[in-house]
């Protein structure tokens, strides 16, 4: 194959960090490569970028009321702190999400992921104060019940009941009056299915007390759960959080193929996913301290990095390597200074954290990766707004029986709750 040859221009007083332009950004089913090109000035930066819109795939940009596209733009969160100062959490963000695929956000510790996630979701603290603008296929609305979902970072499941009895109870408390109980019971049973836990249906969840399930395995019970009104948008908090690399990927490689197949828009704050994890991903927004250091796909960010002076080591897990560049937790830790040489750090041998996070956030805003992103928002945002339909829910009655049932169920099952309820009510008349 012949190689391709790009000319070289010089500005002057450009900076040696610029970002590159790769030839070709598409992420593709294959897996193909992009060609990196080089030498790239930036004012051929913005000219490629201007013309460059193949980022969201023609089949992506179809808004109906059967799919949810979210878009964000100069959204900023902050808070009150300790001594009574507003603080920023996140700060002037832009990005967007597509069906059909899944958006990690990654960053350190405190960068901002969570609150990313919970303001998106509509579920910041009224103490909290957000700007900027959050639409919801072109439109500010609310999500409306049964279209979406939420897994939270901790499992909160019914320990004493069986896989199948937790996420039947949960059908129930959902899927609306209309649907008979088979009906319900046949969704509870697909969705388990789906979720690849049909070896350990009729088995207990399990605790601290009694032996059960795995943690990867609980996970999947809390997404199925949560994605039985089959929502068209899911939010996951830590999905992968105390879990080996073997479950975290199946989790991921389940809930992928879930969001393809149901054209599902999936949105996750991921902490430090494995590399094989990391490579299933369609988009990929790296925060740092409030800020977007990079948005687009896994793989651009990896030339991304390389074209600002920072190398991904051959070998190397790329979530790794980016964590420990804009991680500045440890500035102050010698023996992490030291660490640092391993990670071929040639170019700017120097480089403090804090400086690097100013370069790469910089970087980003000038390149074309940052008005890429501006142009699929405001494609998605000028396609034409519909409005979500909200998802009809089962009675009141029909709620405090289930809830009646299930907590019948529980103590049944589990006599210490028996033993305990009585010894705590024969202490309460002794006090009498």
């Amino acid at each position: 194959m012949a190689s391709q040859s790009t000319a070289t221009e010089s500005t002057p007083g450009a900076s040696p960090w610029r970002p590159l332009w790769p030839a070709d950004n598409t992420r593709n089913d294959a897996g193909t490569e992009p060609i990196i090109q080089s030498n790239i000035s930036l004012a051929s930066l913005f000219d490629l970028s201007s013309r460059r819109t193949t980022a969201i795939p023609n089949g992506a940009l179809q808004n109906d009321s059967s799919t949810i596209s979210v878009t964000w733009q100069d959204l900023w969160v902050s808070a009150v702190d300790n001594k009574r100062k507003r603080k920023s959490i996140i700060c002037g963000l832009n990005g967007f999400a597509q069906p059909g695929r899944v958006l990690a956000i990654m960053g350190p510790s405190g960068c901002g992921k969570s609150t990313l996630l919970d303001a998106l979701a509509g579920r910041l603290a009224s103490n909290v104060k957000q700007t900027g603008k959050i639409l919801i296929n072109g439109l500010e609305q609310k999500l409306a019940f049964g279209t979406s979902a939420y897994v939270t970072q901790d499992d909160v499941l019914i320990t004493t009941l069986t896989v199948k009895e937790a996420v039947c109870y949960s059908a129930q408390l959902q899927l609306p009056d209309t649907m008979s109980w088979s009906e319900k019971k046949e969704r509870a049973l697909d969705t388990i299915r789906e979720m690849g836990l049909e070896g350990v249906m009729d088995t207990r969840i399990g605790g601290w007390s009694s032996k059960g399930i795995s943690g990867g395995q609980k996970r999947r019970v809390s997404i199925c759960t949560e994605i039985l009104t089959r929502p068209k948008l899911l939010f996951l908090d830590e999905p992968t959080s105390g879990l080996d690399s073997a479950a975290a990927y199946h989790v991921m490689s389940r809930i992928i193929s879930l969001a393809k197949r149901e054209g599902m828009t999936v949105v996750g704050a991921i902490h430090q996913p494995s590399s094989e994890v990391f490579h299933l991903f369609h988009g990929l927004c790296l925060l740092a301290y409030g800020k977007t250091v990079f948005f687009g796909q896994p793989n651009e960010a990896i030339l991304f990095f390389a074209s600002n002076g920072f190398v991904c080591p051959h070998m190397s897990n790329p979530s790794d390597y980016f964590l420990r560049i804009i991680n500045k937790d440890f500035d102050k830790d010698e023996g992490e200074q030291h660490q640092q040489h391993k990670y071929d750090i040639e170019a700017q041998p120097t480089t403090n954290t804090t400086q690097a996070i100013e370069i790469l956030t910089t970087s980003f805003e000038l390149s074309g990766y940052s008005i890429r992103v501006s142009e699929n928002i405001e494609k998605l945002r000028f396609m034409g707004g519909v409005s979500v339909k909200k998802f009809d829910q089962p009675s009141f009655l029909n709620q405090c029986f289930v809830l009646t049932k299930r907590s019948f169920v529980n103590n049944l099952t589990c006599p210490e709750i028996w033993a305990t309820t009585g010894c705590a009510s024969l202490y309460t008349l002794l006090l009498e």
